[in-house]
């Protein structure tokens, strides 16, 4: 009896097929994190730099401010204060 259940074709191909399956799974789970960990890391790039930009531009417009004289809201707060 032992024979033929490890005779038939469907008995010797199930644990190759569910073999081949995990093998696939793994190696495409492998490549979507790969890929998120790249566009994760894209992504925070791009957040960097954005902030970058931002940071850039307040001081722009600080300069500005302070060439055109005008106060910033902190500057009146502190000179009401005193």
């Amino acid at each position: 009896m032992s024979d033929q259940v490890n005779s038939p074709p469907t008995s010797d191909s199930a644990p190759t097929n569910s073999q081949d399956l995990t093998v696939f799974v793994q190696n495409l789970l492998e490549q979507m994190q790969s890929r998120f960990s790249q566009m994760s890391d894209a992504i925070i790039g791009r957040i960097d730099e954005m902030g970058n930009r931002i940071d850039d531009l307040e001081k722009s417009i600080a300069d500005l401010m302070d060439q055109a004289g005008v106060e910033t809201q902190g500057e009146k707060e502190m000179n009401q204060g005193s």
